[in-house]
């Protein structure tokens, strides 16, 4: 009895001994993990920090080496001054409208290329697969000396002023080169991958035509990811300053256009005004923080949508 007991005993130890070490392995494990985490997270979000930081510091805050994230004086006078030489009013309307547009015709056309790469068999397909490929590993400076003359080319033959106009841009979204419109199409052609073929047959079956499929189907079916494209397109129309710069020229003031100005904008204010400001780190960062509002905004709004809409389309490579 006396080594029955004694045996049992042992197990019970031994049991308790390798559950004692996993839960220490787990924990460690996790700790290293959660660790890592934050290491990489807090470098991504430590310039947004110091970006909110800086944006509400008085002057005395900001010539002050004793502050570094926090305040003394809580001051609302670099959103303001950065709010006037950005013009946030009249700016951000443009911003947002231009965006907007763009974004919708680039998710229509994308929709219905990848909806014809997805179902259609046609001559020269990967031919023209890999040319849209292309269109996105070139770079986009490389493609913007083509396409600059071919518009000055076709201003000179028509009279019909292009350069300095949302004209150029609107073509090149309406016809698939639109900016990362090749990331935009490929979305699409993955996400219609995945709706069964059958339900197409079924609805031809019942004399649908391709656009009621297109439509009544496809499209009903993918509403996240119309949503993840159209916001993807957005926030790129937003930032996008290169093509905007050479096409536009400037002759629709936008948020993003003001704050790579921001330097020679400030000092034409001041120098009008006859006033005593001086351009600090604070006006900068509160410029910045003006801009990018609406994008943090937006996405805190649709944040679910946006996760789910990625997870369907498979841009996780699931």
């Amino acid at each position: 009895m006396r080594g029955k007991t004694k045996t049992k005993t042992k197990i019970k130890t031994k049991i308790k001994t390798r559950h004692d070490f996993k839960w220490w392995r787990n924990f460690v494990a996790k700790g290293a993990i959660y660790f890592v985490l934050i290491c990489v997270g807090f470098v991504y979000l430590e310039p947004i920090f110091e970006m909110i930081a800086k944006t509400f510091m008085s002057s005395a805050d900001i010539i002050d080496p004793s502050v570094t994230w926090i305040p003394k004086n809580l001051s609302l006078n670099n959103l303001k001054v950065a709010g006037t030489v950005l013009k946030v009013g009249p700016t951000l309307r443009n911003t947002i409208l231009w965006s907007g547009g763009m974004a919708l015709a680039q998710t229509i056309v994308s929709a219905m290329t990848g909806y014809a790469l997805s179902r259609y068999e046609f001559k020269f397909k990967a031919f023209w697969f890999v040319m849209i490929v292309l269109a996105f590993i070139i770079p986009t400076p490389v493609t913007m000396i083509p396409r600059l003359m071919m518009f000055v080319s076709v201003q000179d033959a028509t009279a019909l002023q292009l350069i300095g106009t949302a004209l150029p841009q609107v073509s090149m979204a309406l016809l698939g080169q639109g900016v990362y419109s090749t990331v935009l199409i490929l979305i699409f052609y993955t996400a219609f991958n995945m709706i069964p073929r059958v339900l197409d047959e079924a609805a031809q079956i019942d004399g649908a035509s391709s656009l009621k499929i297109f439509w009544f189907i496809v499209v009903k079916m993918s509403a996240t990811t119309i949503l993840v494209v159209f916001l993807f397109s957005f926030v790129w129309n937003w930032n996008e300053t290169y093509i905007t710069g050479t096409l536009l020229r400037g002759n629709i003031e936008l948020l993003p256009s003001k704050l790579n100005m921001f330097n020679s904008e400030f000092s034409t204010l001041v120098s009008a005004q006859g006033g005593a400001f001086k351009l600090n780190k604070a006006y900068k960062m509160a410029a910045t923080l003006i801009s990018i509002s609406p994008l943090l905004l937006l996405y805190v709004f649709v944040q679910k949508q946006f996760i789910q809409g990625i997870e369907n389309t498979g841009i996780t490579g699931e």
